[in-house]
């Protein structure tokens, strides 16, 4: 608008304009928590343009919408629509402004909220929010009813300098609440891992007879693998593995649970058939969200050099026989726990232990690791590292496998938890 065509009151009014502008100019330079920012934006942006009402709408990018929490007034919880909706949808596809005299006659008008909310739309002003770093799409910012008369070119003005403030606001706002949940994130993976650590026994007892050695490589994310040794109450050594199903937080939390049931009954019971079946039926009210555990629950006895087991659909379980050169499976003798709400785990055929023979038990991210060209570890593999090395120190051997897994994987973690527990007969 030329100079000399602007009323003293027009003249006031732009100059309270830039004034308001300046001074949320420096709110939102101090401003970095993305709610109180959205409601500053909104509300500020209404008073120095003199309008009845305005919205800030948030680009979902994963969605491809546009969606509002923060308006100055609104008659529902929340407007969300697709980027090819509406004159705001418009504008955040062309990156233009809109000045829209009626926008009842103006054909990508949408009537849909004037309906729901039953408010009348004069006019509308709005213009879209990009990043000064990359210029991606923040949001679209829309102002609605001019308190006196249509928006003019200078609000058209004002408005562009208003958003590039609040866009530099906004994409600051947002860098800093990716970085607090990243740093959440990262607290709850520390949270998990110390819990899970704690499942890992920090000593191994002392088997006569026998020797006994773990490894455990956890993923990135955070699994659920559970691996202890533990005497019996007959004096027989139990030995267990066990693999929550997901990664994170909650099956660390999950696992936690099934190691403190079974702690508390093995203080009462030791067969295996009797622990895991009373485990499986403890924790099926803990397993309603189609989580399952995986567990085999063997029994040793360095008496008379026995084995029994029950197994809760857990693999990879087997005794290698030095004698024959052979591997025998300790097959499943039970669905895992979590799929049926009274489980029965009758024992497996006894497995004898000769001098040499090895009880090898891991779980399955050691044999489904993949290599850069999707190859699996597999279990051939994982067979014929233990007959070339099984007379190795079992703590040697242990680490070994669980360095050939590392050479196999891509990348700098494994997809999965990677634990063993092994135990050999002096």
């Amino acid at each position: 608008m030329p100079i000399d065509t602007v009323t003293a009151s027009e003249l006031l009014e732009h100059l309270e304009g830039l004034n308001r502008l300046l001074d949320v100019a420096r709110v939102l330079a101090a401003e970095i928590n993305l709610t109180t920012l959205l409601e500053t934006i909104t509300h500020e942006a209404c008073k120095a343009l003199d309008c009845d009402r305005a919205s800030l709408f948030q680009y979902d990018a994963k969605r491809e919408e546009l969606f509002t929490l923060v308006t100055t007034e609104l008659e529902i919880s929340e407007i969300r629509h697709a980027l090819d909706h509406g004159i705001t949808g418009h504008v955040a596809r062309t990156r233009e402004l809109a000045n829209v005299a009626d926008p009842y006659q103006d054909p990508r008008w949408n009537r849909t909220v004037d309906r729901a909310t039953g408010y009348k739309t004069r006019n509308i002003l709005a213009t879209a929010l990009t990043s000064p770093r990359d210029n991606r799409l923040l949001g679209v910012l829309q102002l609605l009813n001019k308190n006196h008369g249509p928006f003019s070119r200078f609000d058209e003005q004002l408005l562009l300098a208003f958003s590039q403030h609040a866009a530099v606001a906004l994409d600051r706002a947002q860098l800093v609440d990716e970085l607090h949940h990243s740093q959440a994130i990262e607290t709850s993976l520390n949270v998990a891992r110390d819990i899970q650590r704690g499942f890992m026994p920090s000593r191994l007892p002392e088997i006569p007879g026998y020797d006994v050695a773990s490894w455990w490589f956890p993923n990135q994310a955070v699994g659920g693998d559970y691996c202890d040794v533990v005497p019996l109450r007959d004096g027989r050594i139990g030995l267990v593995v066990a693999d929550v199903s997901g990664h994170g937080l909650g099956p660390s939390l999950l696992m936690a649970s099934v190691r403190a049931a079974l702690r508390a009954l093995i203080l009462e019971h030791s067969s295996p058939e009797v622990l895991l079946g009373m485990l499986g039926r403890s924790m099926a009210d803990d397993l309603q969200d189609g989580r399952f555990v995986t567990m085999i629950l063997s029994a040793l006895d360095p008496a008379n050099h026995t084995v029994e087991y029950a197994n809760a659909g857990h693999a990879p379980a087997m005794h290698f026989c030095r004698e024959s050169n052979a591997f025998t499976t300790l097959e499943t003798t039970g669905m895992p726990i979590g799929v049926l709400d009274r489980p029965e785990y009758p024992q497996g055929p006894p497995v004898v232990m000769h001098a040499g023979d090895l009880l090898f038990l891991c779980t399955d991210g050691i044999v489904e690791s993949m290599d850069a060209a999707g190859e699996q570890f597999g279990m051939k593999r994982l067979e014929a590292i233990l007959r070339e090395h099984h007379a190795q120190p079992l703590p040697d051997l242990v680490r070994y496998v669980g360095a050939c897994v590392e050479q196999h994987f891509e990348g700098d973690y494994p997809p999965d938890d990677l634990t063993i527990l092994a135990v050999r007969r002096k």
